[in-house]
Parts: structure tokens; sequence; C-alpha cells
């Protein structure tokens, strides 16, 4: 059964890491695809500690989930979170940001640590 309303003080966690505009993107991207860091520090062009850290952030609190492939640990939104539903409104709102990864396939840097 879904929750339909979720405690404040977990909704404005929730809010809070989905304020800054990396892991809020990140999360949109996910939406649709799984990831792996490399990837991410292609998109922002940032550092892997600094991406490391915005999944950290995001797998704690249980949004984000991962899967290791062979070397690779790759990254997806957790859609058994209890926070989901809510989650998923947010991201409905939002522009698709699949031309970020389709830059990427273009650029050949779509899956660049495999």
């Amino acid at each position: 059964m879904l929750k339909t309303t979720i405690d404040m003080d977990r909704a404005a966690v929730v809010l809070k890491l989905l304020g800054d505009r990396t892991r809020l993107t990140m999360m949109k991207i996910l939406e649709n695809n799984d990831c792996c860091v490399c990837e991410f520090v292609e998109i922002f062009e940032a550092s892997q500690p600094s991406i490391s850290q915005h999944i950290r952030k995001l797998r704690d609190i249980g949004l984000v989930k991962e899967e290791r492939r062979g070397q690779w640990i790759f990254y997806s939104i957790n859609t058994e979170n209890e926070y989901y539903p809510f989650v998923q409104h947010v991201l409905a709102q939002l522009p698709s940001q699949d031309h970020k990864l389709k830059e990427l396939e273009e650029k050949g840097t779509r899956i660049s640590c495999c």
C-alpha cells in the first residue's frame, strides 16, 4: 500500500537533498537510466570525490541504490523507498535530462569506465 503523506521532518530532509541542483539533476537522470560515477563526472565536469559525495547522500537516505556489475558500480533510483512516490511527484515536474547522456554517447564517453 502506497503511503500518501510523509512526515514533515522527513519531507524537509528529502527536499533539502533535492534542493542541490547537482543531486536533483542526478535523480532526474536516474529516473530513466542507470549510471556510474564516471558518467556523472563527465556530465557535471566535477571530480570523482565530489560526485561520490552527492551519491552517498542520496544513498544514505535510500533514494538511490547501487548494483555491482563486474568492477563497476551502477546507481539507480530506489523505487522501493518509502519516499519514492513523493520524489516521483517532484521529478515529474522537471524537464528530461536524458540529453545529457545522449551528449556523452555522441562524444563516445557514455560508459567510459566499462
